[in-house]
């Protein structure tokens, strides 16, 4: 990277939320080695807490500042803008990022499930862009937003419905909102990832045969030819976004996966068919749901092997990406 480039978001102001861990932590780091005084939000104190020490200690001088805000409040986000403009001025950048990810099949899953996806991915979505917008039209270096989706969003994955259903209202927020803003001079980035090491199967919520769908999860998430590099995500979603790009689709397969949906959906429904019955049945009852921290299959079974070999790299990422609990 040149010393133009790395400098070229000095003076400005970043929010991220969902910034304490995985692709948020990582695209505030990339923020930040711009230039850009950087904020960072998330419902956790302790993990804001850790993070802001990680930043720090890899971009020493970087101004980063942390904010507690659940973003299913629209007061509280209210009250975050109005904070971050009273202490850093904009912000010029504001990255929808908060998620929640449940991995199960319909069966263990109902609509409060649902509910839990959109209210904080599609309406935290909804809340951070509208907040947003009087500061980001008030910017003089041309305000800049984005809104992180995911190939789920762009087609209905099987054993991640609610996830899919809330990450395609997004992708829908950020494309409208991009035509709908566009004469203001604010840019709005629809970005959608495809599967990355982050160490998210362990935030990550499990239902069913929980073991299970870990295993499956964690395993195709590490896998180094299905998944990216988070790091080079994060890289290109922070350049997608100085560039104002209207859509980014990251990964070759989330590419294949567009494009097949776009061309041929009723084919690509029906394969999402054949995927949903290779992948675990339901278990008995409908258990509650829980962390992937929470059911690492036991030492020594089958699914425990193939996720050792398939998510050692998403293992190395929890450690670097505040995945792990504090």
């Amino acid at each position: 990277m040149s010393q133009t480039t790395a400098k070229s978001l000095s003076g400005h102001t970043a929010l991220v939320t969902g910034g304490s861990r995985g692709l948020g932590l990582l695209m505030a780091d990339r923020l930040a080695a711009r230039g850009c005084t950087v904020i960072i939000a998330a419902r956790d104190a302790d993990e804001l807490a850790s993070a802001q020490k990680k930043l720090l200690h890899r971009r020493p001088g970087v101004a980063v500042h942390t904010s507690v805000c659940d973003v299913r409040d629209q007061e509280a986000v209210h009250a975050m803008f109005r904070t971050a403009h009273d202490t850093c001025g904009g912000p010029d950048i504001v990255i929808a990022n908060a998620g929640i990810i449940q991995v199960a099949p319909l069966e263990a899953v109902g609509a409060k499930e649902f509910r839990d996806a959109m209210d904080t991915m599609f309406m935290g979505a909804v809340h951070t862009c509208l907040e947003a917008l009087p500061y980001l039209r008030a910017s003089e270096r041309g305000g800049r937003l984005a809104v992180i989706s995911s190939v789920g969003g762009l087609l209905g994955v099987p054993h991640l419905l609610p996830y899919a259903s809330a990450k395609a209202a997004g992708g829908i927020l950020a494309e409208g909102l991009h035509a709908e803003v566009a004469a203001s001079g604010v840019s709005v980035t629809a970005v959608y990832p495809g599967l990355m090491r982050t160490g998210s199967h362990l935030q990550a919520e499990f239902g069913g045969s929980r073991s299970k769908e870990f295993g499956w999860f964690s395993a195709v998430a590490g896998a180094p030819l299905v998944s990216m590099n988070a790091q080079r995500a994060a890289e290109r979603i922070v350049n997608a976004v100085i560039r104002r790009r209207t859509r980014l689709v990251l990964t070759p397969l989330a590419r294949a996966a567009d494009l097949a949906h776009g061309l041929a959906p009723a084919v690509t429904t029906r394969l999402n068919g054949v995927v949903a019955r290779m992948l675990p049945q339901a278990a008995p009852g409908r258990p509650r749901l829980r962390r992937g921290a929470e059911v690492e299959p036991p030492e020594g079974a089958v699914s425990s092997r193939f996720q050792t070999w398939g998510s050692a790299l998403n293992e190395r990422a929890a450690d670097a990406y505040n995945q792990r609990d504090t």
